[in-house]
């Protein structure tokens, strides 16, 4: 009776413990969360902060959809080649919010999609954690996602990035479920999710591929069921991303399965150098415009964009201008991709040119306004930002040494979140990237990282 006794106060300690332990860090990330968005919310009319020329684009299309000037899916007219510049499913997005709250702002964008990646990285991200090393290794998780800068920042910059983000990290997470229970149906749902995820962003169209040939390599079962379930994420992605790739075929007579922006990409990323720059290649999209409309003959008081006229032909024309160049210096391109791997890893002290901003640490000065300067809330918003700065220098080596604890506890789990991790990290920096193209591999170093600490932790307790 003593000892059942002991054991139930023992199970109440731990209970109560874990719930504060949430609490902590709900609270941590609502108030680092609320001071970033107060930053960006200041600085969505700076072109340094934020990309205003893309979400003019978004926004754009989504007035035309509110207006009827253009349909949410099907493209009418073949000589509007920048319709398939991006996946349909943002513009839809912001179309939705426009009509919901009858604000046509970027800030209305803003508010809505910081408000549900509150909510959606904390549970991906702590959910994937949790499945992979346990449910200590997730709070431990929840703290990491609570404090980093990166993730603060790209839930309050209004953009295709972190919702595609949320679907590439349910469809990992479903498949790291398939590949512990040995699941046709999860693997058949990974797939899937992760064609939506192409229908915000294309970044991760082959994806699935990479999936496949893990589930083929490490799945624990025979052979007929990891052929399955690698064959059932390829075909579902297929099946969802087809009605894309079947728009584009029968709309326009240069067909792009990607919407025709690889060219670009490709061709801006050879002017991010000076080898580059040397041999006529330059970056940034006004520059290239004005180039190719000289190149044309187009008037300069008529309209000319990157994918407009005649955008999928002349895309094709930069992917092989670029990639005849690459073949030319292979070596030397090896080196500017390596370059930028470690560019999309950086997150902290300055931040590699041409790759982004990998977000700010909160301070009061930073983030509040004047009349808050002083007190305790200002306080808190400093200790938040120290707090932060420690995350960031510690994150590289937390996770890099995560990476080889979870490959000895369990090398399958780590080889299917690891796969993910090389396709943004690898393949995507063969042409220009920036930071917050690869948030998928961050969310994920971030498992890795609380898979350290939690290691950590339990030398700790032994001890």
């Amino acid at each position: 009776m003593l000892l059942s006794s002991r054991l139930d106060a023992s199970a109440s300690r731990n209970a109560i413990r874990t719930i504060l332990l949430v609490l902590l860090v709900l609270l941590t990330m609502v108030s680092v969360r609320v001071l970033t968005l107060m930053f960006m919310r200041a600085h969505l009319n700076d072109p340094a902060w934020f990309q205003t020329g893309s979400y003019a684009k978004f926004d754009r299309q989504a007035r035309d959809i509110l207006e009827g000037r253009q349909r949410l899916f099907l493209i009418d007219d073949p000589a509007r080649t920048d319709l398939a510049q991006y996946p349909p499913a943002f513009p839809a997005f912001v179309a939705a919010i426009y009509g919901v709250t009858g604000e046509r702002s970027a800030y209305a964008v803003q508010t809505i999609q910081w408000a549900i990646d509150l909510v959606l990285s904390l549970v991906l991200i702590v959910g994937i954690t949790v499945t992979a090393f346990g449910w200590r290794a997730g709070i431990v998780a929840g703290f990491l996602v609570a404090l980093s800068p990166l993730l603060a920042m790209y839930a309050a910059y209004p953009s295709a990035d972190t919702p595609g983000m949320w679907f590439v990290l349910a469809a990992n997470w479903l498949l790291l479920l398939a590949a512990k229970r040995n699941n046709l149906w999860l693997a058949l749902g990974a797939g899937a999710v992760l064609g939506i995820a192409c229908w915000i962003r294309v970044n991760p169209l082959y994806l699935a591929v990479g999936w496949a040939i893990v589930l083929l390599l490490v799945t624990k079962a025979g052979w007929r069921r990891r052929v399955a379930m690698g064959a059932a994420v390829v075909f579902a992605t297929a099946l969802v991303i087809a009605p894309l790739i079947v728009r584009n075929y029968l709309t326009f007579p240069d067909f792009t399965p990607t919407g025709g922006t690889i060219g670009v990409n490709l061709w801006e990323g050879l002017g991010e150098t000076e080898l580059g720059r040397q041999h006529g290649f330059l970056f940034g999209d006004d520059k290239m415009i004005e180039h190719e409309r000289v190149k044309m003959g187009w008037p300069a008081n008529v309209y000319f964009d990157s994918q407009w006229p005649d955008g999928i032909r002349r895309d094709k024309e930069r992917t092989r201008e670029s990639m005849d160049f690459i073949k030319q210096h292979p070596v030397w391109y090896a080196g500017v991709m390596g370059g930028r791997m470690w560019g999309m890893l950086k997150v902290a002290g300055d931040p590699v040119p041409y790759c982004g901003i990998s977000g700010i640490n909160v301070t009061s000065r930073r983030c509040l306004p004047p009349a808050w300067q002083g007190g305790v809330v200002a306080f808190g918003a400093n200790v938040l930002g120290m707090l932060q700065s420690v995350a960031r220098y510690l994150f590289l080596p937390l996770a890099a040494f995560g990476i080889w604890v979870a490959a000895r506890k369990d090398w399958v789990v780590t080889t299917v979140l690891f796969v993910t991790m090389i396709y943004y990290l690898v393949p995507g920096t063969a042409a220009h990237t920036e930071i917050r193209y690869v948030l998928p591999m961050h969310a994920l170093l971030t498992v890795f990282a609380a898979a350290t600490l939690d290691r950590l932790l339990q030398m700790v307790r032994t001890k």
